[in-house]
C-alpha cells in the first residue's frame, strides 16, 4: 500500500505562487497515475490535474489550465503541483491521490477511481 504525504500549502496573496509536493512511501509509484484534487469550503471534491505513470502526459481542469503545472519524479517517489497566478477561488484543501495504471495512459478525472489518498494540505489565497 502506498502512503502519501502532501506539503507546501499555506497562505498567499492573489497573484502569488505555491508549489505543492506529495511524497509517496510504501512502494514505488512509478506505474501509477497520480492526481491532484481539491475541496473548497462547502464544495465537493473536484479534479485539478493528473499525470501519467511516465510523466509524459498531463491533464488539467479548465479552471487551472495555464496556471498550474503537474510533474513527477519517479526516482524520488514525489509528485508536484506548481501553482501560479493564484486566485481566491483556488482556496481549498488540496489532495494528492494515486491509482495503479498498469502503465496505461488513462487518467481519470473522477476521484472515485483513485485508490489511495494523502491527508491534504490547505491552500488559502487572500484577495
Amino acid at each position: 500500500q502506498v502512503q502519501l504525504v502532501e506539503s507546501g500549502g499555506g497562505l498567499v496573496q492573489a497573484g502569488g505562487s505555491l508549489r505543492l509536493s506529495c511524497a509517496a512511501s510504501g512502494r514505488t509509484f512509478s506505474g501509477d497515475v497520480m492526481g491532484w484534487f481539491r475541496q473548497g469550503p462547502g464544495k465537493e471534491r473536484e479534479f485539478v490535474s493528473a499525470i501519467s505513470w511516465s510523466g509524459g502526459t498531463t491533464v488539467y481542469a479548465d479552471s487551472v489550465k495555464g496556471r498550474f503545472t503537474i510533474s513527477r519524479d519517479n526516482a524520488e517517489n514525489t509528485v508536484y503541483l506548481q501553482m501560479t497566478s493564484l486566485q481566491p477561488e483556488d482556496t481549498a484543501v488540496y489532495y494528492c491521490a494515486g491509482v495503479y495504471s498498469g502503465r496505461s495512459y488513462h487518467m481519470s478525472r473522477k476521484h472515485q477511481e483513485y485508490r489511495y489518498w494523502g491527508q491534504g494540505t490547505q491552500v488559502t489565497v487572500s484577495s
